[in-house]
């Protein structure tokens, strides 16, 4: 049986969708997969059953931390791992598997890191358009095929309902929010961490949260603490009658919390690819990012995009100064792509 170090990623879409690579090396042959992640990303890698360990990586995004990697790689030296396989592009996420001396160090090109990698691997991008391709490829050997989309398994996140109802029931979101009576939940995701380009506007999602509050659904915000002033502003516009959770729940509260929902509106984020993981009906929504590049990987979802001239630009904020890709993107739309059943 192989014992397998897998670097994970950084963003909370990108952890998410490396399941469908953890789920393809096990189908492959016998391994101990062991994840070496940040510590938030833990709650989700404690939810993948192809997950056997974790370590956390003791440096925050963008800490090159010579020093601290070299005592990791140390550390990591001791359990005796086969092969690293390092999802990232950076040149520093490739010097812990090194300092471990890993006999096989698995990854792209990316940042000149000859050396540090010694299975190392060129991104034939138009072969591989799927960001999760990309992922899956690192756990075939060099003379395989691209892994077509058919390929690939989907990840899926394991929710226990007993835990998701005892974090409800934490929250406030049990008894008198309609749960005991099975009223349905529409979750809103109005953040993108990536920047503005990628936020459908607020007004819009009040639109809908409005629409669903009027029809008796029970509507629940979602976000970090960064999305916590567009939430307030959707709740204004609601008259504070939606829960606004956002910047009050961990991660795994929000993945058991999310679970809970029949329809979730979201951004092209991190929670998008939660809720594709844990079988909810995904509304998702486009404007500078490409649903061809992170698509929410279930069947049950909407895509909604009005693929203009100028998108997808893949910018932070418009280029352009209008947001039109997303501005004019109207709750119409959305409220038709709602799943009957959870909130249309």
């Amino acid at each position: 049986m192989s014992n397998l170090l897998v670097v994970g990623p950084a963003w909370v879409g990108d952890m998410v969708m490396a399941q469908s690579l953890f789920k393809a090396l096990k189908q492959t042959a016998p391994a101990t997969i062991t994840v070496l992640a940040p510590p938030w990303s833990i709650p989700i890698l404690t939810r993948m059953p192809e997950v056997d360990d974790t370590v956390v990586m003791p440096l925050g995004h963008g800490e090159f931390g010579l020093r601290a990697r070299r005592r990791l790689g140390r550390e990591l030296r001791r359990s005796r791992f086969d092969q690293a396989i390092v999802v990232p592009g950076s040149f520093k996420s490739a010097l812990a598997p090194w300092f471990a001396g890993i006999p096989v160090r698995t990854g792209y090109v990316g940042e000149q890191r000859w050396g540090l990698l010694n299975d190392i691997r060129r991104l034939d991008r138009r072969a591989m358009p799927m960001n999760v391709q990309r992922f899956v490829a690192l756990g075939l050997p060099q003379s395989a095929p691209p892994p077509t989309e058919a390929d690939i398994p989907r990840p899926r996140l394991v929710v226990e309902p007993a835990r998701a109802a005892e974090t409800a029931a934490r929250f406030g979101l049990g008894l008198g929010l309609g749960l005991e009576t099975g009223a349905p939940v529409v979750a809103l995701c109005p953040g993108a961490e990536y920047g503005p380009a990628k936020q459908w506007p607020a007004a819009h999602f009040a639109e809908v949260a409005e629409r669903q509050l009027r029809r008796g659904r029970r509507v629940w915000l979602f976000g970090s603490q960064n999305d916590r002033p567009v939430a307030a502003h959707i709740n204004r516009l609601c008259e504070q009658r939606c829960a606004d959770l956002t910047g009050r729940t961990s991660l795994g509260d929000a993945v058991d919390l999310m679970s809970l929902a029949g329809n979730v509106v979201t951004n092209d984020s991190g929670l998008m690819h939660i809720a594709a993981a844990i079988g909810c009906h995904v509304v998702a929504l486009y404007g500078s990012s490409s649903d061809a590049f992170t698509p929410p990987l279930t069947d049950d979802c909407e895509r909604l995009s009005l693929r203009l001239e100028c998108s997808p630009c893949f910018k932070r904020e418009c280029p352009l100064g209008h947001l039109d890709c997303l501005n004019r993107l109207s709750p119409q739309r959305v409220l038709a792509a709602l799943k009957a059943g959870g909130g249309g």
